[in-house]
Parts: structure tokens; C-alpha cells; sequence
């Protein structure tokens, strides 16, 4: 991020200048910005600053005082023949300290260039401007590659920056590039108390879009921790960073675009240039460093892209997704809100209360089919559980605590230890293994104020939460029991997923035969389910829990947004800290053979716990679920399923009567008796999105019929065939019970 120093880089020349585009003739040449710390032209007039503060005037002198000193030193540097490895295996000769990957692609081909954002060099990203040292492996990567994406808008971050500097003479803290929402933002101090508002928005659009034109290039520099203080000693937050980040005797980097110089590890595209289409997107206020207990600063977010085309195509996915935002809908259809008397607590409403009850009730058929059972486990615990467990040293910041007779509890944000207290109470043979405990309680974390964001990030939750614990010999038919589990759950909602495997970090706990040997488990468990489904998967070397290997299940909305949802993770570590084990079987690999372990006699074997969800938390996955549907529930899922609308006054009482057959059965039915309009009466129901809405008169009275019209069929959206009340009834009972995402009787 912007305001993150670089590790300690070796010494290298900063992309090469490039040069401005040329002006229309009517504009005076020296009008143009060619002196980045000159004052501002009057082509920008009224949408920046008259003069630039005194402070970017004092960071460009330093900057051009130790750039000159470096590129002194760069150009005595020996010059010696190098050999650039290609990944298609082919080589190119070039020269230390001169050649720069910008050149090996410009040679290849210009339509390589043109899409090259960034290079790897030996693992390493690297400026396509910035000379290469010695002979290296080199990679040219594009805008579709995820580090593309972050060196692009992480420029682009740079640019924005730039033009609120000059806009507004403010502080720059912090402007990394993001993932979720895609993009980037820069965070702003020294605002004295103004906030930005639609003008200031297009006005850093504008000026944006000048930077870009002028083709400004990223030039990178490297200085001492000394140096930085100098440059930045205007500003707290470049200090905070440059104290906490940059250790003594060791030099980081900043990387300069026109005016704008910010302590940055980069890497950048060569020139603002590159940058084709940029937009300004929100703003908001934050607080510095995301703590709620430090000052407010104000965030301007936006998002670029290498054409037009793709940022005019984010653009209509945003009005989408905002017409789709479960906040919105959760509003109109009345399902679920939210009061400053319970941050991210939510208040169900009884429609949204029927939608979270269905999917408990699906989770509860699948547990019964699956072999699960259910328990229930205390809200919170002492401390001394969480020491226990190991989740007090690294999670307690994150937990509600408080005291109860002097001594300290905590609300509990997991289940997980308590499931080990309900293992260790009973006396495990391995003929009750694997023991699938599953567990609805309401959990509770501390999220900051700041990251609540309506049923995705809460405070108060419950979760489809499981643990199986299991001989090291049934982790295979577990694991492809939980993947089964998952393709049955998700196929439901016309979910797509992709699952990758986390293996062993540097820091684990446990032996490496034991990883090994669960990491081939897991493989050979993946191979099988991913070749059953047609499907691949993929793997993430070193990013595993230390306490076990991991598989992370990421699935796909209707937008093709990416969700963390369901996870499956082996657990070495509590069993060993909760003391649990069972009574082995004789041919148990995992039996211990020697009292070396005083808490696990001969003849016992300690459970491998794998900790198991599907839809994660109800609240996140109804959030997510409202907004993949876009408010159009499919039926079985639906709180609002069939809607009676009597013509006339006169057949009310047959519309009642079908209203509470259908009720009776188990459906959720309701009748319109208002004095409304049929016309109103059939689009109120329409807007609230019921399923089904059945049109009945005196002749669908006299003959015990029902005339339906169907949410998601125009064809139906006039009166057609009569349907016998009873086969009405029989179908859409069938509907529910096939969990069909097809709204189709």
C-alpha cells in the first residue's frame, strides 16, 4: 500500500521519463506542467489548489537532490552481459543495469506491451522501468493476472492521490489497492473538518484525467530511514508508518508522479499513461488506521480499468448490484433492519424470520440424512477456557468480555472449544467414531464499528457450525462426505464453487509425517470429488492454519461475485490442548504404543477434530442469497409463496377458505381483502415478490378452482386454465419439497 515502506530493495534506477503528450496550439507552452512543483496552470483553474503547499515543494527538493545522487551511482555501476529466461523457455541477451523488461517486451511484440502491467523477475514484481541487475528468470504480466490487478489500480491509487493533493493541500495516510470491492482509495487527514462532497468527486475525476493525459512516469527511488523522516516530518501518518515499518540502518522506497511523492514498496506501471479509463466512484469518512479510538479522516474510493469498455461494464454491474443490495430489498420486502441501540445486532422481522428458519430447517433434514447430531453448548465462558483452547492470546480483542464475581468471562465467537469440553465429558471408544457434532448457538464477535456492514459483517450470529472428530483412518471418507455435503447445499441455491487446499505453513504445530499424510488424504479426497463433478481444484502451498491443513470453498453469485462461505479445516492442535482421546482399536495407526504422552495411555489415540461449515453464518449467507436471487426467492426458500386475490367482495369467503387450506398445509399463504383494486391489488403483490398469485371469482368459487399466475411466467400473467384447488395444493407442496430453484409447478 501507499503508505507501506518496501523491504530493503537494492540499489536500481527508477522507470526511465517519459514524455508529455503535446498541447493544442492555442495553449501557451509555458503554461504546461512540466515543473512538477510549479504552481497550478490555469487549465485546472478552480479545481485545485492556486499553488501547491509548501510541504510537496519541500519533498520535490529533497527528492530531486538524493534521485540525482542515485542515478550517479546507477550509471557507474559496471555494465556486463545478462541472460533473460522467458516462462516459454526461450532467452534474450541484455545488459546489467540498463535493460528493463519495458525493452524485452517492446521487442517481442507491441501488443505484448501494450497489455504488460508489471513484471516478476526471479519471484519478485519489478517496474517494467526499472533496469534489470544480473541474469533472471522474467515474467510479463497482464491486467487479468490478480497482481496486474493490484499494481494497476494501486498506480491508479497514486493518481488519485495526486489530484487530492492538489485539490485540497491535505495529508495523504493511507491507499492500497482492494479486492473486495475491487479498486483502490486513498484516506485523507489534515481536512479540517470538511467532507467531500459530489463536486469535490468530479473535480478529482477531472484532475485524474489531466494526470493520466499528461503521461506523468512512476519513478521509484530509494532513500534512508533518516531521509524519510525529512521528507515527511510534515506529517504524523507517514511518520507512524515510516517509524513502525522501516527498521533503523535500512532504507525503503517512494515512488514519484508529477508533485505527488508518497513512501511506497510499488511496484507502478511506467507512466500515469497507462491508466485508460479512471473514475472516481464514493467517498466516506474512516478512521485512521481503522481504530475508532483514533481521529476521522476522509476516504475517496474509486476504480480503473486498460479500456473503456470494461470500466463502462463495472459501471452497469454496480447499478446491479445496487438494484439487487440485500439492505434495499430487506427494506422493501420487510424481511430484516438494523438500531443504533444494537450495532450489528440484526432485528428478523417475521418474513426474514421465515427465510432464516428454512434454511435451519434444511440444515437440520441434511444433519438427520448425514449421520450429525445435534448439541447445545454454553453462550460464555470462563477465560480460562479460552487460555485453554489458545484463542485468549490472539482473539480477545475481538470477543465481548466482561467480569462476573471477579472473575473474567467472554461471550463465545466460536463453538469449537466447547465442543472438546463435550468430547472429553463422555468415555470415546472408536466404535463411536466419527462422532459429526452440530451446534446452532448464537455467537457473538467484536467487529470495529467501522467494518459492520449490514448481515455480511455482524456482531451476532449463528452458524451451521459442525466438528467431526475422527480416527486419522476415516479423514478421507469424512472429508468426501463434507464435499458431498456441500455440492447437495449449494446445488440448491445454483451456487457455482471452486475449493482450493491450504497446505503446511512454516509455523506449525504436530508432526510433519501426520501433515503429510492428512495433506494426501485431502488430495486424494479432492481428486475424487473434483473428478466425479467435473471440476478441478487448487492448492496454496504454505497458507494452511498451523494447527492443520485447510480447504477453502469460494462460491459464486448470480454476478459472479466471489464469497467465502463454507469451510473445511483438519485440527491437530485441540485435541492435543483439550487432552482428548478415545479407546484405539487395535489396528489404529494413531494408538499410542508407549506411556511416553502421561495424558494418553497405551492403547488410546487422540481424535483429529475437522472443523466443518456449509453455509457459514445465516446471517452472512441470507445476505448473500437475497442478493444472488436479487428478492426473487425461489419457492421452497420463499416467504412469501402464494397470494389469494378475490375479484369481488362477494367470494372473499372462498379466498379465506383457500388461504387456509394452503396455510394449513405447511405453505406461506395470505389473502388480499383490502378495498384496493383487483389492478393494485395484483401489482402490490407482484412488487412483494410472492410466488404464485392465485385470482379467484365466483365462477373459481362455484367450481372450487383456482386461476394462477405465475411470478417468473408472462404467460401466465392473464386468466388462463382453471386449476382444481386440491391439484393446486398437491403441486406446489411437491415444489417445496423438491427445493427446485425453477419456480414451475
Amino acid at each position: 500500500m501507499s503508505s507501506g515502506p518496501a523491504d530493503a530493495p537494492k540499489a536500481a534506477e527508477g522507470a526511465p521519463a517519459q514524455s508529455l503528450p503535446s498541447r493544442p496550439a492555442k495553449q501557451p507552452k509555458e503554461k504546461q506542467p512540466k515543473d512538477k512543483g510549479a504552481k497550478a496552470g490555469p487549465k485546472n483553474a478552480g479545481l485545485e489548489l492556486p499553488e501547491h503547499p509548501d510541504f510537496i515543494k519541500h519533498r520535490l527538493e529533497i527528492f530531486d537532490k538524493i534521485k540525482a545522487r542515485q542515478d550517479a551511482e546507477i550509471a557507474a555501476k559496471p555494465r556486463e552481459e545478462i541472460t533473460i529466461s522467458l516462462p516459454n523457455g526461450k532467452e534474450e541477451k541484455g545488459t546489467s543495469w540498463e535493460t528493463t523488461p519495458l525493452a524485452i517486451a517492446k521487442g517481442i511484440s507491441k501488443s505484448l506491451l501494450e497489455r504488460t502491467v508489471i513484471s516478476r523477475v526471479d519471484g519478485e514484481l519489478w517496474d517494467l522501468g526499472r533496469p534489470l541487475e544480473k541474469s533472471c528468470k522474467l515474467e510479463l504480466i497482464d491486467f487479468e493476472d490478480i497482481e496486474g490487478k493490484k499494481v494497476f489500480w494501486h498506480s491508479s491509487a497514486h493518481i488519485l492521490g495526486e489530484a487530492a493533493e492538489r485539490r485540497f493541500g491535505c495529508y495523504l495516510c493511507n491507499g492500497p489497492p482492494t479486492e473486495d470491492p475491487p479498486g483502490f482509495y486513498y484516506d485523507m487527514a489534515n481536512m479540517e473538518g470538511a467532507a467531500i462532497g459530489d463536486d469535490d468527486k468530479k473535480a478529482l475525476e477531472t484532475l485524474s484525467n489531466s494526470i493520466i493525459k499528461e503521461k506523468q512516469p512512476f519513478e521509484r527511488l530509494e532513500m534512508t530511514k533518516d531521509e524519510l523522516l525529512e521528507m515527511f516530518k510534515y506529517s504524523k501518518y507517514k511518520e507512524y508508518f515510516i517509524n513502525q515499518r522501516v527498521p533503523e540502518g535500512t532504507k525503503s522506497t517512494v515512488y514519484r508522479c508529477g508533485p505527488l511523492i508518497d513512501l511506497c514498496r510499488g511496484p507502478h506501471v511506467p507512466h500515469t499513461g497507462n491508466i485508460k479509463a479512471f473514475s472516481v466512484l464514493r467517498n466516506s469518512a474512516a478512521y485512521w488506521l481503522g481504530d475508532s479510538k483514533n481521529e476521522s479522516v476522509q476516504r475517496i474510493a474509486g476504480i480503473s480499468f486498460p479500456d473503456k469498455k470494461q470500466l463502462e461494464e463495472y459501471k452497469t454491474f454496480l447499478a446491479e448490484a445496487a438494484k439487487r443490495n440485500h439492505r434495499k430489498i430487506g427494506q422493501d420486502q420487510k424481511l430484516f433492519f438494523w438500531d443504533e441501540m444494537s450495532p450489528g445486532a440484526t432485528f428478523w422481522l417475521p418474513h426474514g424470520t421465515r427465510i432464516y428458519n428454512t434454511l435451519m430447517e434444511l440444515m437440520k433434514a441434511e444433519y438427520q440424512k448425514r449421520g450429525f447430531v445435534e448439541v447445545m453448548s454454553p453462550n460464555m465462558y470462563k477465560a480460562d477456557l479460552w487460555k485453554m483452547s489458545g484463542h485468549w492470546n490472539h482473539y480477545e480483542e475481538h470477543m465481548f468480555t466482561f467480569e462476573v464475581e471477579k472473575e473474567k468471562f467472554g461471550l463465545k465467537p466460536m463453538n469449537c472449544p466447547g465442543h472438546c469440553k463435550i468430547f472429553a465429558h463422555s468415555d470415546v471408544t472408536y466404535r463411536e467414531l466419527p462422532w459429526r457434532m452440530a451446534d446452532f448457538g448464537v455467537l457473538h464477535r467484536n467487529e470495529f464499528s467501522g467494518a459492520l456492514s449490514g448481515l455480511t459483517r455482524v456482531r451476532r450470529f449463528q452458524q451451521d457450525d459442525a466438528h467431526i472428530f475422527c480416527t486419522i483412518d476415516q479423514i478421507r471418507e469424512e472429508i468426501e462426505g463434507a464435499f458431498d455435503f456441500l455440492y447437495g447445499v449449494y446445488g440448491l441455491f445454483g451456487f457455482n464453487f471452486k475449493l482450493k487446499l491450504s497446505t503446511r505453513p512454516e509455523k506449525y504445530i504436530g508432526e510433519i509425517a501426520l501433515w503429510d499424510m492428512a495433506e494426501a488424504k485431502l488430495k486424494d479426497a479432492l481428486d475424487s470429488f473434483t473428478e466425479k463433478i467435473g471440476a478441478k481444484w487448487e492448492e496454496n502451498p504454505g497458507d494452511g492454519a498451523f494447527y492443520g491443513p485447510k480447504i477453502d470453498i469460494t462460491v459464486y453469485d448470480a454476478l459472479r461475485r466471489d464469497h467465502q462461505c463454507g469451510t473445511i479445516q483438519l485440527d491437530f492442535n485441540l485435541p492435543r490442548r483439550f487432552k482428548l482421546r478415545y479407546v484405539a482399536a487395535k489396528d489404529d495407526s494413531g494408538a499410542a504404543t508407549t506411556a511416553d504422552d502421561p495424558d494418553l495411555p497405551v492403547g488410546y489415540a487422540r481424535p483429529v477434530m475437522i472443523h466443518r461449515a456449509v453455509l457459514g453464518s445465516f446471517e452472512r449467507m441470507i445476505g448473500i442469497l437475497t442478493e444472488h436471487f436479487g428478492g426473487k426467492w425461489p419457492f421452497w426458500l420463499s416467504p412469501r409463496q402464494v397470494l389469494v386475490i378475490p375479484v369481488m367482495p362477494a367470494v372473499n369467503e372462498y379466498a379465506q377458505e383457500v388461504q387456509k387450506m394452503f396455510h394449513d398445509a405447511g405453505l406461506f399463504a395470505d389473502a388480499d381483502l383490502s378495498g384496493n383494486t383487483l389492478q393494485k391489488k395484483i401489482r402490490t403483490g407482484q412488487l412483494e415478490q410472492y410466488n404464485f398469485i392465485f385470482v379467484v371469482g365466483a365462477q373459481e368459487a362455484e367450481s372450487r378452482t383456482v386461476n394462477i399466475r405465475n411470478r417468473d411466467d408472462q404467460s401466465t400473467q392473464s386468466k388462463g386454465e382453471l386449476i382444481p384447488v386440491q391439484e393446486a395444493l398437491s403441486q406446489m407442496l411437491k415444489l417445496k419439497a423438491e427445493r427446485r430453484i425453477e419456480n414451475k409447478l
